[in-house]
Parts: structure tokens; C-alpha cells; sequence
């Protein structure tokens, strides 16, 4: 029997499939990254704007950046050998 997180974390998969499936569809209706964003953020304040002001709003995505932030960084890339020790 699966916990209460687990039921969470399997609804939240499935809202994302559901988000990147949008998404895909959306780039295929225009070639403008930025239509995308915009109209996907758009949907996030209509999703709240029965309930919550704009400001409120926006806080809540930033901080969702903040946590997906790390999650999307590169990695560092490895350090160089010195001259002395290259091939």
C-alpha cells in the first residue's frame, strides 16, 4: 500500500507528464520560446487567481526556481591538467 507521500509524489509525476506533454504541443504552435513561457506562466496565475493576489503568486514560482534551480544547473566542468601533465 503505497503512503501518503508516495500517492503525493505519484500525482505530481503525473501532472508533470501531463505539463511536458503541453509543452510539446505548444512548441509545435510556435517556434518562439518565449510564446511558450509566457503562456505557461500565464496558466500558473489562472491556475491561483481564484484565490490568491498576483504578488502571492509570483512567490510561489520563485520559489520553485529556487529549488529547481539546482536540479537544472551543469555540472562544473572538470578542471584542465597543468601544462606539464598533458598528453
Amino acid at each position: 500500500m503505497a503512503t501518503a507521500t508516495d500517492q503525493n509524489f505519484n500525482d505530481y509525476k503525473r501532472a508533470e507528464a501531463k505539463a511536458l506533454e503541453i509543452m510539446r504541443a505548444m512548441k509545435a504552435t510556435s517556434p518562439r520560446t518565449v510564446d511558450t513561457e509566457l503562456a505557461l506562466l500565464v496558466a500558473i496565475f489562472e491556475l491561483h487567481k481564484p484565490t490568491l493576489p498576483g504578488p502571492t503568486v509570483a512567490k510561489i514560482i520563485q520559489g520553485h526556481l529556487d529549488v529547481l534551480v539546482s536540479h537544472y544547473a551543469r555540472p562544473a566542468p572538470a578542471p584542465s591538467p597543468p601544462e606539464n601533465q598533458r598528453p
